[in-house]
């Protein structure tokens, strides 16, 4: 007998409809009122397996009947997979925003592009605005998609192009997986042929780095191959869609060459407008007139928008033991966010360094270690491995508090016997990770941490002795 279940993906309408004829506003308002995860019910909506005893628990508030939801009916019981609803990992009813980023994305993708990456820092958004788009362009038909974050698949090319040609209704036999130069071929012009979105999740996991290579490159270099035909086509049809949190710089020394067919956009934290929205769909009283108004703007101001970091506080919030008193939230936890208001006022009447700070952004609640913090460890991990000096100097540059010229920054690595060429190579690989800000202050050019990463990066630099 299975542990787990998940809803049918025809009855997931079912699902969203008994939420608001029950009187749930929110996924959030479910969670808080059977007391569990938040990310539980989200998952149970979304079609992601969950325990047997939670299935049943939810299925119950919802009135509706558990065993149902697991079975598909009449015409649905036929329908093939590649025709079924696609399963969303991140995008759900607590989406708010980016209006204007799915514009810009659809219009590209229509115009011909062939190649979109999403770029930016862990839990950012990048997913959930990829599977927006894929609903935005829904005549498109159904879409593959890869996640590489998932450990539960072969990820050399030769097993995905397998998968991908399987869905396309092309048969695949042993013999054939073993014949790479056959996959290509039939892979990219089964692509060049039929208009198909293709979706790729965390392509930074089948990517590698190191302090000789010049930026990140494939580990099986046959998804280079793969991505300069797509691009190098005299046409195509279909459409890649890439998110990841570090760029391929081969293909993008490759790609220069053509400019119409690719695109690259570095996503940001939500605007103001948008975290306050965030917060609303939750179930969180937002309005001017109260008191928790201020204490949301705060914390929004403190993470920079960071979707993943202010849906976690907001299901926190709606939670045991608050339950929607943020007002008792903030007496809990706010010194955390006051701390980092006064490291930046002191930044901006010119105390720029910051080394004594004590900021815990990531990890001053539980469900924030386990959610935001484990996520971005991972790219610290990459780095520590990968590029060893890249590592120290985001270490290092911890300790300023806001934006400063580049030598301030690259001074760090004098101390470590790393010459200027090693050292210029390390920044460009924290710049390819996007995990350091570029800006214009006063005129000049600045580099800068984000809050989160600050945050972390502030940890490990206590620890930067035991580097080896």
């Amino acid at each position: 007998m299975p542990r787990s279940v998940a809803v049918h993906p025809v009855h997931r309408q079912t699902v969203a409809l008994a939420l608001q004829r029950n009187g749930f506003l929110t996924q959030g308002d479910l969670a808080a009122h059977l007391e569990i995860a938040l990310s539980t019910v989200s998952n149970f909506c979304r079609g992601v397996r969950v325990s047997i005893a939670k299935f049943e628990e939810i299925s119950d508030a919802l009135g509706l009947d558990a065993r149902t939801l697991i079975q598909a009916q009449g015409r649905d019981a036929a329908v093939s997979e590649t025709e079924a609803p696609p399963a969303f990992y991140a995008y759900d009813e607590g989406w708010v925003g980016r209006e204007t980023w799915v514009e810009i994305l659809q219009q590209q993708v229509s115009a011909g592009c062939r190649l979109l990456f999403i770029t930016g820092i862990a839990g950012v958004g990048k997913t959930a605005l990829a599977e927006r788009l894929l609903m935005a362009l829904a005549d498109w038909g159904p879409p593959l998609r890869e996640n590489f974050d998932a450990q539960d698949q072969g990820a050399d090319f030769a097993s995905v192009a397998a998968r991908w040609l399987e869905k396309l209704g092309q048969g695949v036999t042993p013999c054939d997986r073993a014949d790479v130069p056959q996959l290509l071929n039939r892979l990219s012009e089964a692509l060049q042929g039929t208009r198909r979105l293709v979706l790729i999740d965390s392509l930074e996991e089948i990517l590698w780095g190191s302090e000789a290579a010049e930026g990140s490159e494939f580990q099986d270099p046959v998804f280079l191959q793969f991505f300069q035909r797509l691009l190098a086509a005299e046409s195509c049809q279909s459409c890649v869609v890439v998110t990841t949190q570090t760029l391929p710089t081969q293909l993008l020394t490759y790609g220069t060459r053509y400019r119409n067919f690719w695109a690259t956009h570095l996503l940001p934290g939500l605007s103001a407008p948008e975290q306050l929205a965030l917060f609303a769909k939750t179930g969180l009283a937002v309005s001017p007139d109260t008191e928790a108004h201020g204490y949301l703007v705060r914390l929004g101001q403190a993470y920079e928008g960071h979707p993943l970091a202010l849906r976690v506080m907001a299901g926190e919030m709606g939670s045991r033991p608050f339950y929607g008193n943020v007002v008792a939230y903030w007496q809990r936890y706010g010194q955390e966010i006051e701390q980092v208001e006064q490291a930046i006022a002191e930044a901006a009447a010119g105390q720029a360094v910051g080394a004594e700070d004590k900021w815990r952004l990531d990890r001053f609640t539980r469900t924030l270690r386990r959610n935001v913090r484990a996520r971005l460890e991972q790219t610290f991990l990459r780095l520590r491995q990968e590029a060893k000096f890249a590592y120290v100097l985001l270490c290092e540059a911890a300790v300023y508090r806001c934006a400063v010229p580049e030598d301030w920054w690259l001074s760090h690595l004098d101390y470590w016997d790393c010459d200027g060429e090693t050292a210029t190579a390390a920044l460009d690989a924290l710049r390819d990770r996007f995990v350091v800000e570029e800006a214009i202050a006063a005129g000049q050019y600045t580099l800068r941490q984000h809050t989160l990463i600050r945050s972390l990066a502030l940890d490990h630099f206590q620890h930067l002795d035991q580097l080896s």
